[in-house]
């Protein structure tokens, strides 16, 4: 299922890769990959293996969650299809609290003690699921795990996670990716070792 997944995005070009001439990230970063996993929001047979895929590895998990986040922005509709799909609370988490009203930044019932899932659609350095996960434990969430759709596989973000002590999967990685690339004859062994070393430098 997981090289499958990767040549959906790359069909609907959620994920694209372009050796020759890079994309610029929000940060400055120069990168060969783009990664806007927002797409599969307009593709129900991919969002639908999506829900799939993470209901698979909560079935796996020794603790079961009672309640999915989502986090801001693109987390959002993958935590209330997978949260629609197992009968389950949805809640989700604001980049900053809301400036008006209560000024909440997690939306949604909850309580303390109720054990989540976060729900992320891309992990880079893992920053902003990193920060969204202390928002719920400084609540008194429980959190047992944070899923996304795709991550570049960077060490930082698993020195990240690890120093936060949480653990994190992903459904699709950048050297799956890059496997399913070279198996497909869209790039050479040549390219995949620069895309790799271009990853690794991070």
């Amino acid at each position: 299922m997981e090289a499958n997944l990767e040549r959906d995005l790359l069909a609907i070009k959620a994920v694209q890769i372009n050796p020759e001439n890079y994309f610029t990230w929000t940060s400055g970063i120069k990168s060969p990959i783009y990664c806007d996993n927002r797409l599969t929001m307009s593709y129900p047979e991919i969002r639908n293996k999506i829900t799939q895929s993470f209901i698979q590895l909560i079935n796996s998990m020794d603790e079961k969650p009672d309640v999915i986040a989502g986090c801001a922005t693109a987390g959002i509709p993958h935590a209330a299809w997978l949260s629609e799909k197992m009968n389950l609370p949805m809640i989700y988490i604001r980049s900053k609290p809301k400036g008006h009203g209560k000024g909440n930044q997690i939306e949604g019932h909850y309580h303390r003690g109720q054990k989540v899932i976060v729900i992320e659609d891309l992990i880079s350095t893992g920053g902003s699921a990193i920060v969204s996960a202390n928002v719920l434990i400084d609540e008194g969430l429980h959190v047992i795990g944070v899923y996304s759709i795709f991550t570049y596989g960077l060490e930082i973000a698993n020195q990240n996670f690890k120093k936060e002590n949480l653990s994190y999967q992903s459904l699709a990685n950048y050297d799956q990716l890059l496997n399913v690339l070279l198996k497909d004859n869209q790039i050479d062994h040549t390219t995949k070792e620069k895309l790799t070393q271009w990853r690794d430098q991070l």
